[in-house]
C-alpha cells in the first residue's frame, strides 16, 4: 500500500551506471549519501533560534564520482523533476573569486557547497546524482543533496571533520546559491542523523538531544500531498521578516526569548499578522519542549495533541497549510489507531507526517485515499544515521 522507493544500493547501482555511459566506460571510486528528513513538530521555529524535533529519513540522496586533474567539473542527475539541462559542466575559479550560482537551478546548491567547503581549493571532479527524495515534497531534497555533494567532497579533499561546521556550511551554501535564508535544522539531521531516534535540536546552541524512537508497535507514516511548492518565492522570506520584526518590537534578540506574556503586553505595538507569526513561534517552541519529554516517556497521546495544536497554528496563525495540507490531516485524524498528524515543511503542500499504532497503517492509508481529493503518496519510515561515505566495490 504505501510507496515503496529504492533502497541506498539500489540508487548507486543507477548512479554507478549512468556515470559508466557519460564518461566512456569508467568506473566511479568515491560515493557518498546522505538523507532527506521528517520535522515531527518544530516548523518555522529554527531561523526564530527555537527548537525542533526532525528525523533523517531512509530516502537519500546518492553522489558518485571521481576527481579528475583539472580544474573542470561535470556533474549528472538523475532525478526527474530536476530542471533542465540534467549535465552541467563549470570551471572552478583559479583566482579565489565566488562560483556564481545560474542554470540549472539544481546545480547552484553544487556549487554553493564546493564556495562554501572548508578545505578550499577544491578539486576539479565528475560526478552523478541520485536521490529518492521527492523535489518540492518538504523532505529536505535540497538539504540532502548539499550534505551528500559536501560528504562526496570531504572524500576528495578532506576538511577537519567537524559535522556541526559541515552543517553549516551547507545552510550558507542555501543562502548564497539557492537564495533561500533557511534555518540549520535540514543540514544539521541530515548530516548527525541518527538510526532509531529523533533528535531534539537546539538551533541556538547547536545542540543535539537523541530521542529514542524505536517502539515496534509504532509508525511514522508520511504522505506527500503531490502539491509542489517553492520556499524562494516571497512568502518564506515574508514569515521570518515578520519574525525578526516582532523581536525587534519586544526587545529581543529573537523570539527564542520572547515569552506569551511579552507578546501581550506589546500587543498594541504590533499589527495583527505579525502578533500571530510571533504567537505560533512563541507557542511552538514550547510545545516542541514538551513533545520531546512525551516521546520519551511514550506518551503518545499526548504527543499527537501536540502535533495536531501544531498543524493548527500553522494554519490558523502563520498561514502556511492549504487546503491539501488540511484534508490530509483532517483525514488521518478520522482513523482509529492515529495519535497525531500535522503538516511538515516549509509548507504551501508537500507533505504530512502521522504518529500512528503500526497496526493501523493500512487502515490509515486507505482511508485517506478514499478521502482526499488528489493523488497521495504514502511513505513508512524509521529513523535513520546521517550523511557517510560509502565504499564501492
Amino acid at each position: 500500500m504505501a510507496s515503496s522507493f529504492p533502497t541506498e544500493s539500489e540508487l548507486v547501482a543507477e548512479a554507478r551506471r549512468l556515470y559508466g555511459e557519460e564518461f566512456g566506460g569508467e568506473a566511479p571510486r568515491v560515493a557518498a549519501c546522505a538523507p532527506g528528513r521528517v520535522n515531527l513538530i518544530g516548523e518555522h521555529t529554527d531561523y526564530n533560534q527555537g527548537f525542533v524535533l526532525p528525523m533523517a529519513l531512509p530516502l537519500v540522496t546518492v553522489v558518485v564520482g571521481s576527481q579528475t586533474s583539472g580544474q573542470d567539473v561535470t556533474v549528472v542527475t538523475t532525478t526527474k523533476d530536476a530542471d533542465e539541462p540534467r549535465r552541467v559542466n563549470f570551471s572552478l575559479p583559479t583566482d579565489g573569486s565566488p562560483l556564481a550560482p545560474g542554470s540549472p537551478k539544481w546545480a547552484n546548491y553544487v556549487k554553493g557547497v564546493i564556495q562554501h567547503h572548508r578545505a578550499p581549493p577544491v578539486p576539479g571532479f565528475k560526478a552523478v546524482i541520485s536521490s529518492s527524495i521527492p523535489l518540492g515534497g518538504g523532505l529536505s531534497s535540497s538539504a540532502s543533496l548539499e550534505v551528500g555533494v559536501y560528504t562526496f567532497l570531504q572524500q576528495l579533499k578532506q576538511d577537519d571533520g567537524d559535522k556541526v561546521s559541515k552543517a553549516l556550511a551547507c545552510q550558507q551554501a542555501e543562502h548564497t546559491h539557492a537564495g533561500v535564508p533557511c534555518g540549520i535544522m535540514d543540514q544539521f539531521v541530515s548530516v548527525l542523523g541518527r538510526e532509531g531516534h529523533a533528535l531534539l535540536i537546539d538551533c541556538r546552541s547547536l545542540e543535539a538531544t537523541p530521542v529514542p524512537l524505536t517502539d515496534p508497535n509504532l509508525v511514522i507514516l508520511i504522505t506527500n500531498s503531490n502539491v509542489k511548492h517553492s520556499l524562494t518565492g516571497s512568502e518564506y522570506p515574508t514569515r521570518r521578516r515578520q519574525c525578526e520584526e516582532a523581536a525587534s518590537i519586544l526587545g529581543k534578540e529573537s523570539l527564542r526569548d520572547a515569552t506569551m506574556k511579552d507578546l501581550e503586553e506589546a500587543r498594541t505595538r504590533l499589527d495583527d499578522v505579525t502578533y500571530n507569526r510571533a504567537r505560533h513561534v512563541i507557542e511552538e517552541i514550547e510545545r516542541t519542549v514538551h513533545a520531546a519529554e512525551a516521546l520519551k516517556r511514550g506518551a503518545y497521546k499526548e504527543f499527537g495533541l501536540l502535533m495536531v495544536e501544531s498543524h493548527n497554528s500553522l494554519r490558523d496563525l502563520y498561514e502556511v497549510s492549504c487546503r491539501e495540507l488540511d484534508e490530509l490531516v483532517s483525514a488521518a485524524m478520522e482513523v482509529e489507531g492515529v495519535f497525531g498528524s500535522r503538516m511538515t515543511g516549509g509548507g504551501f503542500g508537500g507533505c504530512t507526517v502521522t504518529l500512528l499504532q503500526a497496526s493501523a497503517t493500512d487502515r490509515a492509508i486507505l482511508h485517506i485515499q478514499e478521502r482526499y481529493s488528489g493523488t497521495p503518496t504514502f511513505y513508512v519510515t524509521t529513523p535513520s544515521d546521517g550523511a557517510r561515505a560509502l565504499s564501492l566495490p
